[in-house]
């Protein structure tokens, strides 16, 4: 395992992140935490960190396809799948390993439908909208800002660990529909907000001040994508009881409707 670990170390320092994932800084039991680890490195580049990219497989929510049990799991982990894209892993991890990786399948599917999280959603309203700055950049209902993201109905589609995640590392994913782009025009105008559309002669976006801009393509010196999320990591401003609150509020979430 320790190769594994410094392979991931070294990856964490060449791109500025950090060496562990957000919930093993968070009392993760050692099994699930090494899991988790072991998964990012060797699963997430096909599955996902979700481990839901492959079609008819949510590895989040306990979907397997030719699995029923976890000796199953292991024996394709170990094996792979004859005539698929899944390679055997008998010679990169050994089975306490597997079982690790198994361990946070689990772990992720016992959480994938959970209705509440362990905080209080009135507290985490409350530090929604004052000490976490959320509003400047976050909608919710007829409240905030719209350059990122409306949460009105958050808690409907992600899960309370990837939003946990979103928090602590918001670098970690960025769904493509919440891409933030930076144009320069042919003038020199340089401009940088959350991408809505574009085709094959227009990108149109919403800037720092709302405004909803569109451009021709040709008009641009550069069109490029941002590699980090313009979110700031609530690791340092915010205690874990404020994040689990804030965790709880969003969970919470579910739709006008439902509100």
């Amino acid at each position: 395992m320790w190769v594994v670990r410094l392979a991931i170390a070294i990856l964490a320092v060449v791109l500025g992140g950090e060496t562990l994932p957000a919930k093993q800084q968070r009392g993760v039991p050692a099994e699930i935490a090494d899991g988790q680890e072991l998964f990012l490195a060797n699963c997430a580049v096909c599955h996902g960190p979700d481990g839901d990219s492959v079609p008819g497989v949510n590895l989040g929510r306990g979907k397997f396809r030719r699995a029923s049990s976890d000796d199953d799991l292991v024996q394709i982990i170990e094996a792979g799948i004859p005539g698929t894209a899944m390679p055997p892993f008998a010679k990169n991890l050994s089975e306490i390993e597997m079982r690790g990786i198994i361990a946070y399948f689990r772990y992720m599917a016992s959480t994938a439908f959970s209705v509440s999280a362990p905080g209080d959603a009135l507290r985490g309203k409350d530090t929604f909208e004052g000490k976490g700055e959320c509003l400047s950049c976050h909608r919710v209902k007829d409240k905030g800002s719209r350059l990122g993201p409306d949460l009105t109905e958050i808690g409907a589609v992600r899960r309370m660990v990837e939003l946990e995640r979103s928090l602590l590392d918001p670098d970690a994913e960025i769904l493509p529909q919440n891409r933030f782009v930076r144009l320069v025009t042919r003038e020199g105008l340089t401009l940088t907000g959350r991408l809505l559309n574009q085709d094959t002669f227009t990108v149109q976006l919403i800037d720092s001040k709302e405004r909803l801009l569109s451009f021709p393509k040709s008009s641009l010196k550069e069109y490029t994508f941002l590699e980090k999320s313009p979110m700031p990591s609530q690791q340092d401003r915010l205690d874990p009881g404020e994040i689990a609150d804030l965790v709880s509020y969003l969970v919470s979430l579910k739709g006008i409707n439902n509100q």
